[in-house]
């Protein structure tokens, strides 16, 4: 079941970016349907009577399945389309990516309510800072686009999907109200990992790399958010500061799995 779905999902996001963007209804639905069997997939992947089971695929996975959710609720406001073409094909690998590297067990046993509420709330702080740094990422190819792109023959594929976006302002917005969101949602679980330790996750509090890194991707997304409001930071300030803290996050959660799962085949539970 876990396997059809993965591969059916990953299809359909694969037939979206391959549909015309002018058939709006046909993709809107397509790609709602993408994501619910995406979602389905990562509940079996995830979910299990006696525990939960995450890895640095499941993350990447959930992040690009809240991504697409994202980006079909925008673009019933804004003309989005030109998202697809870079975000699907990427949702479409990450759909899959579960099956080949499944992560751990982390049992339930002996842990108290709240951790499964302390992990669903780090991964969705951790999806939606994706979101961001994606984001960004289209703004810089965005404003390369105004800069050096324009008429380039070479990159016609990528000016067509570029040109396609909503203005840089309007861009702006969005990406700083990813970023606020995420900022609030990394703020709980920072607070509940370094304070409520032993009661939230069973084990008594350290300063590991993993905390480290943490602290600094919630510091450099803080200092954004007050540039932004008391010195009015726009540009590529703002990408680099959203860039930095989410390669920071990317180090201190998804590196440090992917590196004793895949490299030194160690557990996390």
């Amino acid at each position: 079941m876990l396997i059809y779905l993965s591969f059916l999902a990953a299809a359909m996001y694969v037939a979206c970016t391959l549909i015309s963007g002018q058939r709006h209804v046909l993709n809107s639905g397509l790609s709602a349907l993408a994501w619910l069997l995406h979602g389905l997939a990562l509940w079996f992947t995830v979910f299990f009577d006696d525990g939960l089971r995450v890895g640095f695929a499941v993350m990447l996975s959930a992040a690009m399945w809240v991504s697409v959710l994202v980006y079909w609720l925008e673009n019933q406001n804004f003309s989005l389309d030109g998202l697809k073409v870079l975000l699907l094909p990427v949702a479409a690998v990450m759909a899959l990516l579960p099956l080949f590297f499944p992560g751990n067990l982390i049992t339930l046993a002996g842990k108290t309510s709240m951790f499964p509420w302390h992990i669903a709330v780090a991964l969705l702080a951790y999806s939606t800072l994706t979101i961001a740094a994606f984001h960004a990422l289209v703004m810089i190819f965005q404003d390369a686009h105004l800069h050096k792109l324009r008429g380039n023959q070479g990159q016609h594929w990528l000016n067509t999907a570029i040109e396609r976006l909503p203005a840089l302002m309007t861009m702006e917005k969005i990406l700083f109200r990813l970023v606020f969101i995420g900022f609030i949602l990394l703020t709980l679980t920072v607070f509940s990992g370094v304070v409520f330790s032993e009661q939230v996750l069973g084990v008594a509090f350290k300063w590991d790399h993993k905390t480290l890194l943490s602290l600094l991707s919630w510091a450099l997304f803080g200092v954004l958010l007050a540039g932004r409001q008391w010195r009015g930071w726009r540009g590529k300030t703002v990408l680099s500061f959203t860039l930095g803290g989410f390669l920071t996050l990317l180090l201190a959660y998804v590196g440090s799995r992917f590196v004793l799962e895949v490299l030194l085949h160690r557990s996390l539970a």
